[in-house]
């Protein structure tokens, strides 16, 4: 597969927002503009065997965040979109990953990333709605075949345990993750679930979110993905 540009990703990002039909479910259940899916899990092929298991697709070894304790393997979602299976890595130290992944007793939804064109501006935006943000910070991660992926990111101070999103902007020169994971699944389904539905539309609003937002007992993440096998719920612990 080839790479594809910042800028070339960004057009295509741009025309499928605005013809959803193309790539995204018309139903409104994932938000257009979704990037990834976290699924953290306490051992990295443990989790790859229990979404192959659910779904009839096997993930691919993604590789390691250098300085972030975890490593990762990865499945296609369609276009633009994919899921990051995410488990700590042995040769780094546990204390360094920020999401605890280590702990989990069974896998569960530890984040999920929105793709935005520009962060620095957004994060201006932001930052006037009253928002408290941290970055846009530069992160990478090593390929399998040698190679760096790049992107930045800019995360909410509060990201409610990772029931709200952070935003990435890839780097020009970086393959998105997309493009050669194992294909096959799709993402069916994506909300958050709350006991204050009123207030979260309203920090949904300044985040320019198009997410599902639905009235429960208990604030948490959930997801389908379905696969040839059949179908995966997943949720935040």
């Amino acid at each position: 597969m080839g790479r594809v540009s910042r800028r070339v990703f960004n057009l295509a990002a741009a025309g499928l927002m605005a013809a959803p039909h193309l790539a995204w479910p018309a139903s409104g259940k994932v938000p257009k503009s979704l990037d990834h899916v976290i699924l953290g899990c306490s051992d990295l092929d443990a989790g790859i065997d229990e979404v192959f298991r659910r779904t009839g697709v096997r993930a691919a070894a993604g590789g390691v965040h250098p300085g972030a304790g975890t490593k990762n393997a990865l499945l296609s979602l369609g276009a633009l979109r994919y899921l990051e299976i995410l488990a700590p890595d042995p040769l780094q130290p546990a204390s360094t990953d920020p999401r605890h992944v280590a702990n989990l007793k069974n896998p569960a939804l530890v984040g999920w990333a929105v793709h935005r064109p520009d962060l620095n501006e957004f994060a201006s935006v932001l930052q006037r709605a009253g928002v408290e943000c941290v970055g846009p910070k530069p992160g990478s991660r090593s390929r399998p075949d040698g190679t760096t992926l790049r992107w930045k990111s800019l995360t909410l101070k509060d990201d409610s345990g990772g029931v709200l999103p952070f935003f990435i902007e890839w780097d020009s020169h970086s393959v998105h993750p997309s493009v050669d994971a194992p294909a096959g699944c799709r993402l069916t389904d994506l909300r958050i679930d709350t006991p204050n539905p009123a207030a979260l539309k309203t920090l949904a609003g300044k985040l320019q979110l198009d997410v599902q937002i639905r009235q429960s007992n208990e604030l948490r993440l959930a997801a389908a993905i379905a696969g040839p096998k059949g179908t995966l719920p997943l949720r935040s612990s």
